[in-house]
């Protein structure tokens, strides 16, 4: 059974990310270190009792639909209240519409908790905060005052359309459409699929962020508007009005996932209301709502990324519990008596060890993501916020990549046993694989990295990072740390492939070489996680987190090391050199 590590994380968010010397700068405000491990702790504790037991119930009676209706899993209703009125929705909502303002940091820690309980589970409520931030940064005071203090509360949920039955990614060619009416609201017309909690029965009224296109709107992404959409329209006194004409058609049969109703959901049949057409109100302004939507989609990437980690952390710890348990063979100098157990072999052990250094890796990353996003609010806001953008798609790309190849060698440890279902292996291998694909495929993450973020501040800022990890590097090489062993030296050769990849990928942008550049761009993705999660391992190794545990950390660092990070140079020459041969072998394609 899953156990939150409280511990982990929280060193991993103040030693590793950033929050300790942010707390100490007094850049969180009231927020204090007690406060933070207490948040930390309750947070684990209802993901281990009370998520956690739940997962697989609903994996196997998944989301049921009937009439137009959906039925979560036994017990779920009751696991959803329970969760708002915790105040989970709330952490990081403004006060001003009853939420607590927390850091980022502390959502996303306890993102990759509620997620390692139940992935299908924790979707619903993350898409409502991406909501509840969209909202707050572009709705009205009206859409705000009549929404935001029950989304907060958790008494209503969100939900977010994009994807249409044509248009995946490409949001540029959807059809969806809206109208405008004399009274200040549209009329939508349109289907939406893939979305996730379009329909449920955890709250009475759920709030749709819809994409949709005006008639006289430009074509292509800059015609695109977003509209709120009630399920049930709100009263002035804030009471339940009439339903809307917008329901769910029918939901998905999928690999994962099974508990999280994936909709496809129906605007303006005329099933509804007095007169065909979804009764919306606009979002932002006319032909900006992908920049209103960006908001959202932003940090719903690096939830999904927490996601990876989540899935990571939990297939790992079911391995090693079956590794110590499993007896097979006699594993070379064992002393015990019989067969000794599975995680004394020598290639269980490295798996294993790969497992968690993936896992820690996915989560240092993501947690100094979400550390620059705090930070971003604050001084120095240019150089943080291009530190987020810069971080976002590896925070997305590389945990997800890592909790699919995790999720995979956590069914190999198992052998047979991984490959049925009633050991929990098989189920979070399932639930991981749809992570690198929604929120934007990670082949879609790294287009954005090459294209748009390593050119920030013309490529200095990134030059500026490397130069931060070029100093861990060095600290590393000058420790006096024996357990580190050649980590200093290995670290700074794969940052030394990282520089060179980037001024290659650079230089390719500014001479417009775009498709040597994209073909390299994923072998670059996975390059940059690597050195990062390298250079993170080391942070933490070195760190004085005052719980005697270095000399641990400095022994999954040099694994890491000497392992794991060496992959970097023959990434860098597929990222250099690639391109011929990927546009030569095109034709076998057909």
């Amino acid at each position: 059974m899953y156990k939150a590590p409280v511990e982990e994380i929280a060193f991993t968010l103040k030693h590793v990310a950033g929050l300790a010397p942010a707390l100490d700068g007094g850049h969180l405000g009231d927020l204090t270190d007690d406060l933070v491990d207490a948040i930390l702790a309750e947070a684990g504790r209802f993901a281990s009792e009370e998520i956690a037991p739940l997962g697989a119930i609903g994996d196997t009676e998944g989301a049921r639909f009937a009439d137009g209706a959906v039925k979560m899993p036994d017990g779920w209703p009751a696991l959803y209240k329970a969760w708002a009125e915790g105040g989970w929705n709330s952490l990081t909502a403004s006060p001003d519409f009853g939420g607590q303002g927390l850091p980022h940091m502390l959502h996303v820690a306890a993102l990759e908790m509620w997620n390692s309980g139940s992935m299908a589970f924790a979707i619903g409520p993350t898409l409502t905060i991406g909501a509840i931030e969209a909202l707050t940064a572009h709705g009205s005071d009206h859409l705000k005052n009549t929404y935001l203090p029950k989304m907060v509360s958790g008494e209503w949920m969100g939900s977010m359309n994009l994807t249409e039955p044509h248009a995946g990614s490409d949001l540029g060619v959807m059809k969806t459409r809206a109208e405008r009416r004399d009274d200040g609201t549209y009329r939508l017309f349109g289907q939406k699929i893939f979305i996730t909690y379009g329909e449920h029965d955890f709250t009475d009224n759920i709030v749709h962020l819809v994409l949709a296109r005006l008639p006289d709107a430009p074509a292509g992404t800059r015609g695109i508007s977003l509209f709120l959409v009630p399920k049930f329209l709100v009263n002035e006194d804030g009471s339940l009005g009439p339903r809307n004409d917008a329901y769910c058609h029918s939901i998905e049969h999928k690999l994962g996932i099974h508990g999280s109703p994936t909709c496809t959901m129906i605007y303006g049949d005329g099933r509804f209301g007095e007169e065909p057409g979804a009764i919306g109100w606009l979002v932002g302004e006319e032909n900006r709502g992908l920049a209103c939507m960006f908001t959202m989609m932003n940090n719903a990437r690096l939830a999904v990324g927490m996601q990876g980690v989540a899935i990571a952390e939990a297939a790992t710890q079911k391995a090693i519990a079956y590794a110590k348990e499993r007896t097979q063979g006699k594993a070379p100098g064992w002393q015990g008596s019989g067969m000794s157990p599975i995680i004394e072999h020598p290639d269980v052990a490295r798996m294993l060890l790969t497992m968690k250094v993936l896992t820690q890796g996915a989560r240092a990353i993501t947690y100094a993501c979400a550390h620059a996003v705090d930070m971003a609010h604050g001084e120095d806001a240019r150089h943080w916020a291009e530190r987020a953008s810069l971080l976002t798609p590896v925070a997305k790309s590389f945990a997800t990549d890592a909790g699919v190849d995790v999720a995979s060698l956590g069914i190999q440890v198992h052998g047979g046993m991984g490959f049925i279902e009633e050991t929990g292996a098989a189920r979070l291998y399932r639930d991981a694989r749809i992570a690198p694909i929604y929120e934007g495929t990670n082949g879609i993450q790294a287009i954005d990295l090459v294209t748009r973020k390593l050119p920030l501040s013309e490529g200095n800022h990134i030059r500026g990072f490397i130069a931060e990890l070029r100093d861990i590097a060095a600290k590393a090489a000058a420790s006096n740390m024996p357990a580190l062993g050649e980590t200093g030296e290995r670290l700074t050769a794969s940052i030394a492939d990282l520089e060179i990849a980037t001024e290659w990928l650079l230089a390719a942008a500014t001479e417009g070489r775009q498709v040597e550049a994209l073909a390299g761009a994923t072998p670059y993705q996975r390059l940059f996680g690597l050195v990062l999660t390298g250079a993170f391992l080391a942070k933490g190794a070195l760190a004085d987190g005052g719980d005697g545990r270095n000399e641990e950390r400095a022994a999954l660092c040099r694994f890491a090391a000497e392992n794991v990070i060496g992959e970097t140079a023959a990434l860098r020459e597929r990222v250099i050199g690639g391109a011929p041969s990927l546009a030569a072998a095109r034709a076998v394609l057909g």
